[in-house]
């Protein structure tokens, strides 16, 4: 892998973790909204990341195995919603129930701290090849 690959890995590693926190956002946004049916209750939304060869790359550099990160689909919890009885609630339904989302707020966050290391850790990767490369270029001087 060369030195250039960091930068793309990097950088497909920040572009995914930025749309899985913008992901939670939506979903701690969406933690307390009701509705008046089960199906159209708020369901947790998570990425689905794949890995992908990076073939431009590899075409240029024989036998190079340098992989990044794409985000392939944004599947929604299979986990029930809640049934809260709320008649004085203008979205009940007839028997006076409203339905809440299926959002878990501790796990939320604890995916936000995750995302957000790994987020920093890309960024931290980016800046150590930067400075590898400023001293590869002060050794020519």
């Amino acid at each position: 892998m060369s030195t250039f690959n960091i930068f793309d890995v990097a950088g497909m590693g920040m572009s995914v973790q930025s749309l899985r926190l913008n992901t939670i956002a939506s979903n701690l946004a969406n933690a307390e909204s009701v509705a008046g049916s089960p199906e159209d209750a708020y369901r947790s939304r998570h990425p689905v990341f794949s890995t992908v060869q990076m073939q431009a790359m590899n075409d240029a550099i024989e036998d190079a195995a340098s992989v990044g990160i794409e985000v392939t689909d944004i599947m929604q919890s299979d986990k029930d919603v809640q049934k809260k009885y709320d008649p004085n609630n203008p979205k009940a339904d007839s028997n006076g129930y409203v339905y809440l989302s299926n959002v878990n707020v501790a796990d939320q966050m604890a995916d936000m701290i995750s995302a957000s290391r790994t987020f920093q850790t890309n960024a931290e990767m980016m800046r150590s090849a930067k400075e590898l490369m400023q001293n590869i270029i002060n050794i020519g001087k």
